[in-house]
Order: C-alpha cells, then sequence, then structure tokens
C-alpha cells in the first residue's frame, strides 16, 4: 500500500503528548491522521488531518473512529477493547492487537503472563478489593512490606503505593489489585522493543531512570545506563524474550529492576512509545516515534543506536502551582548547547503534571549528566 501523500488514514486513540510527538513523524512523511481524545484541549489537536474529541473507552465512539481509517494505532492503552476486536474482526489492522492490550491492561494478569511463560518478576498475589487483601493479611498469606497496585488504570506513580504496616492501608481505594514481593535493586532500568508486522526486531540501548522520590515519576532518564555491558546484554535479551511473548506490533517499553546480585526482573510494560524513550529523539539515528510508525506500516525499522549519549529530564508542574502555566527560565535552559526543550502543549498546570521534557545530547555522559543537574535546578513549571 501507498502510505505516503495519498489518501491512507492512520487512526490514533489518544491525543496526549505521545500522540503530539507521533505525529511529527507522520507529518515528515505526509501520512494522514486520524485523532480521538476525550479532552477538546490534547496536545494533538493541531498536528493531525483529522480531531475528534469522544470518549477512548466508549465501545461506538471507538468503533465509529475505527471505520473511518485503513489502519489504528494507539498512545494510550486503556481504550475499549471490545470495539477494537471487533473491527479487527471486520478486517481492519490494529496494532498493538486487542489481543496483547487485554494481557497488559489488567496488571495482574499482565504478571501472571511472566509467570506462565518464565519470564523473571517478582512474586505477586492478585486481590479482587481491599477485603480479600485484608484476609490475607489476617491468614498471615501476605506479609509487611509489599508493593500495592491497583490492577487497572495506574499511570506515573498513580495506584502504586508501598505499604509498611496497615497505616499504609487506610486510604486505598477498594479495587481489584495486587501485592507484589518488595524488590532490592540497586537500578531501574527501560529497553525498548520495536518489532514489525512481518516479525524484524530491533531493541533499543538499555535506558536507567531515576525517579522523583516523592511523586514516584521518572525525573532523568540516563541513555546508555551506567551498568555493566554483560547486565546490559541480560535486559536486552530478556527484553526481547517478553515482546516475542506478547507478539505484540509496534513499541514494546520493557520497565526493569536490576537487582543487589545484577538479576534482572520485569516489572511492567507499556505497548506503545514510552516515556523512557524521548532521549531517542534527538540522541539516536532513528527516534522511538518513527519505528512505531515503521513497524505498524511494515517498513523496514531504522538503526536504533545511539549518536551521543542522552539524558531526558522530566518537566513537571511546581508543586503548590496550579493554573495557566509558565515556564520560568524556558530561555536561560536554551543557551546550553545540546540542550532541546518539547513543549506538550497543556495550558494548564499542577503539581507533577507531566508538562514537557528536556534533552541533553553529549559526547561525554559524565558532561551531560552535570548539563542535566543544571536544567532540573534551572527551569521550573509554575503558573501566572
Amino acid at each position: 500500500m501507498n502510505y505516503f501523500s495519498s489518501d491512507f488514514k492512520l487512526g490514533i486513540l489518544g491525543g496526549g503528548q505521545l500522540g503530539k510527538m507521533l505525529l511529527t513523524e507522520t507529518r515528515k512523511f505526509d501520512i494522514q491522521t486520524v485523532v480521538l481524545d476525550p479532552s477538546a484541549e490534547a496536545p494533538s489537536r493541531f498536528g493531525c488531518n483529522a480531531f475528534y474529541k469522544g470518549s477512548l473507552i466508549d465501545y461506538d465512539t471507538v468503533y465509529q473512529l475505527g471505520k473511518m481509517v485503513d489502519l489504528l494505532t494507539i498512545e494510550i492503552e486503556n481504550v475499549n477493547l471490545e470495539a477494537l476486536e471487533k473491527l479487527e474482526e471486520e478486517g481492519l489492522p490494529v496494532y498493538p492487537s486487542p489481543q496483547t492490550l487485554r494481557l497488559i491492561q489488567n496488571k495482574g494478569k499482565q504478571k501472571d503472563f511472566y509467570v506462565k511463560h518464565n519470564i523473571p518478576t517478582s512474586k505477586h498475589q492478585r486481590f479482587v478489593g481491599l477485603d480479600d487483601l485484608h484476609q490475607a493479611l489476617n491468614k498471615d498469606e501476605l506479609d509487611f512490606p509489599f508493593v500495592w497496585k491497583s490492577a487497572q488504570g495506574g499511570y506515573d506513580g498513580n495506584g502504586v503505593q508501598i505499604c509498611r504496616s496497615a497505616m499504609d492501608l487506610i486510604n486505598l481505594p477498594d479495587v481489584e489489585c495486587l501485592a507484589e514481593d518488595m524488590v532490592p535493586f540497586k537500578n531501574e532500568l527501560a529497553v525498548i522493543v520495536a518489532r514489525s508486522t512481518s516479525g524484524e526486531i530491533k531493541t533499543y540501548p538499555v535506558v536507567e531512570m531515576e525517579f522523583h522520590p516523592e511523586a514516584n515519576q521518572v525525573e532523568y532518564v540516563i541513555c546508555p545506563a551506567r551498568i555493566d555491558e554483560a547486565v546490559a546484554k541480560k535486559a536486552r535479551a530478556i527484553a526481547l524474550k517478553v515482546s516475542e511473548a506478547f507478539n505484540h506490533v509496534g513499541l514494546l517499553a520493557v520497565e526493569m529492576f536490576q537487582t543487589d546480585n545484577d538479576e534482572i526482573l520485569v516489572n511492567e510494560v507499556a505497548p506503545r512509545p514510552h516515556n523512557s524513550g524521548h532521549y531517542s529523539i534527538e540522541a539516536s539515528y532513528t527516534s522511538q516515534f518513527e519505528n512505531h510508525i515503521r513497524a505498524i506500516l511494515d517498513l523496514p525499522l531504522g538503526n536504533t543506536d545511539s549518536k551521543v549519549a542522552g539524558i531526558m529530564v522530566n518537566l513537571v508542574g511546581e508543586e503548590g502551582y496550579s493554573g495557566q502555566v509558565v515556564y520560568e527560565n524556558i530561555e536561560k535552559i536554551m543557551a546550553i548547547d545540546g540542550v532541546t526543550p518539547h513543549i506538550y502543549g497543556k495550558r494548564e498546570t499542577r503539581p507533577f503534571r507531566k508538562m514537557g521534557h528536556v534533552t541533553i545530547v553529549n559526547e561525554d555522559m559524565t558532561e551531560a549528566r552535570r548539563v542535566a543537574e543544571e536544567v532540573k535546578n534551572s527551569i521550573k513549571v509554575i503558573s501566572i
């Protein structure tokens, strides 16, 4: 099929910042795009050929969007799967497939999947709700400490709570959930895998993630990860195993723990472009967003190697500020060599809301990390 400068239409479910960056690549290739998002202020609304405001979890809305396009993809996994299954049954290519999404949407099912396929992961127990979890504690079938996770809908630290005592359970929602063993780890890592419809597969270098201690959000993504080469090879091999097991098409971000004894445990996955791959826009030969487009259209995958060391700094709303956004000191960081800010297009800020990111590239990793610290300490996302 001729995708370029033609009548072909690519549908994208979700119009957030991932969709906005995906649209940079479709515009580069002159591919027509149709986007659905529940917000009239979605960042993707300007970059597509057609934008529709509507629910991503409503069957009829998603189904009707699918009838407008020739191929459908996502930038967020919480979408109506029944509509995607019906569209696929009627012959519409949907990537990643609803079968893959069904396994990944529910974190409990996702963890069971790893166990079934002998993919290393932390031990876990699943619960239908808080009463079920309390019963397990009372019967000594579960011990503190553990990591509580909502089975559905968690993101960016939401739906995750470290529980060290009964006090930590007080404000948890009564929803389907799981409890994972606490893992003694020295690094949180991620590997992005690109896989095309014909099975061509490539991995990006292992990245290292540094988290905000309070918000449980990634503050820095560092590529390449500052780890031993043997550990990096192991992480990429496990990511490939996860990809093959899910039989996904497009991008799969595999988040991992490097334990104190250098074992690799899979934490969770995201079947789409991911925060851990934003550095690739400036630092890689082929960005994660371009490779997602190549993969779902079954075009040759691009080179995933890095040209230079890359570090990404997340820009999130400062505590104590809500309202019309102001990027304080953005001019100061733009004066630094190798620094590129990406502003997502959200006019309203609030504490810890992802508002953008900054990429720092340098041939010297130590210098890149120093500049990243300077950027982090300089720019502030506040409000008028």
